[in-house]
């Protein structure tokens, strides 16, 4: 059979949370199944790292997509010439944008509906392609996959997709995060806070990531914890007015330290030195940083909301992300309760074992492969 991919995200140095998906599940499905060809459609000259076997074709075809009018330009004139010219029989797009103009069956990875919750954490073009869009995607897929029981149900409710027709497939965690020894924690704290316990947020800057109030959170709890640090890993994608207004009352802004994006090796070595992961987003469709911090010993705050205590189960400690103080309180609680802290690692390292990338390449094959039969 001849799989054709959409592969626009694979970008060297600027993978994150859906490329990481596609990296590592193509990286194990091309492997495992030389039976069949792949062919990978970059928007833009591809990179030798991302051609994981013999058995892929690497075709690059513009314009790069990175705007909606340019989503409709390379998915309905570009894709449906290439899926003919390479007779393709079936289109599998990881970040669940599809073709409305070709009749090869397709298989979109629908991550999340956020966009239908919170339109406005989008800008106003964005936010008018996937509410129109994603709705027309859903109909035109002859399968779903999507990454947790409530991402599913999301997609049932909303676009009234039924239950059959969509597949759970988990999101995995790489294999370089693991516990953190003492040596290493001492290290990080001394490169990122200068020696001061730290509670660490992994996540580009979106507003959904709930920064704002995160900050103000903390703010209230360095108020008694003169020695705590907040660390915020992710890339600056919307400074919002909400991120703004919030860091301008800041009045321990000082002990506020961002990293910007960091690698996984390096990011691992920032998990492993933290207090606690605090992770309050309102809205996931699963959280992959959760299990990251769960896989590397880390205890967890997280979100009572959408996906998250789906994925982290009893080893996380859980707050209203839309109330200040119930933050604030779950991060003293945290900082004041080193058995608490001692619980939720021990709990973290044994639910964060069924999140592997190889079970995800599973059941993202087994999804396809239902099609294809």
């Amino acid at each position: 059979m001849r799989i054709a991919v959409n592969t626009r995200l694979l970008l060297p140095g600027r993978l994150e949370g859906i490329g990481w998906f596609a990296h590592e599940t193509l990286s194990r499905i091309v492997t495992a199944h030389p039976e069949h060809q792949f062919i990978f459609l970059f928007d833009r000259p591809w990179n030798a790292q991302f051609i994981y076997a013999p058995n892929v074709v690497p075709v690059a075809a513009g314009p790069p997509t990175r705007h909606p009018i340019l989503y409709r330009i390379w998915f309905d004139a570009v894709v449906p010439g290439l899926l003919r010219k390479h007779k393709a029989d079936l289109f599998l797009s990881p970040d669940g944008y599809l073709s409305l103009r070709t009749s090869v069956p397709q298989v979109p990875v629908m991550h999340d509906l956020n966009f239908e919750h919170h339109p406005d954490d989008l800008p106003p073009a964005y936010r008018r392609f996937y509410r129109k869009f994603f709705p027309r995607f859903a109909r035109k897929a002859a399968r779903i996959v999507t990454v947790s029981g409530f991402s599913k149900q999301d997609i049932m409710d909303r676009y009234g997709v039924p239950a059959e027709k969509i597949d759970v497939v988990h999101n995995g965690v790489g294999t370089v995060f693991g516990p953190a020894t003492d040596e290493e924690k001492v290290a990080a704290r001394r490169k990122l806070t200068n020696g001061h316990p730290y509670v660490i947020c992994v996540g580009s800057l979106h507003p959904r990531k709930n920064i704002a109030r995160l900050l103000q959170a903390f703010d209230r709890v360095a108020a008694g914890q003169q020695d705590l640090r907040l660390v915020i890993v992710g890339e600056d994608f919307w400074w919002d007015q909400r991120m703004k207004e919030a860091w301008k009352g800041l009045a321990h802004a000082d002990r506020v330290v961002f990293t910007g994006r960091l690698g996984q090796h390096d990011l691992r070595k920032a998990l492993g030195g933290a207090m606690a992961l605090a992770y309050v987003s309102y809205f996931e469709g699963f959280g992959i940083p959760v299990a990251e911090a769960m896989r590397c010993g880390v205890p967890v705050l997280a979100a009572k909301a959408t996906s998250l205590p789906e994925v982290a189960g009893e080893a996380a400690l859980y707050c209203d992300p839309f109330d200040v103080d119930d933050i604030a309180n779950g991060l003293r609680t945290l900082a004041n309760d080193p058995g608490l802290r001692d619980r939720l690692a021990r709990e973290g390292l044994v639910r964060s074992e069924r999140y592997t990338w190889d079970a995800t390449a599973r059941g993202l094959w087994e999804s396809i492969a239902k099609v294809l039969a």
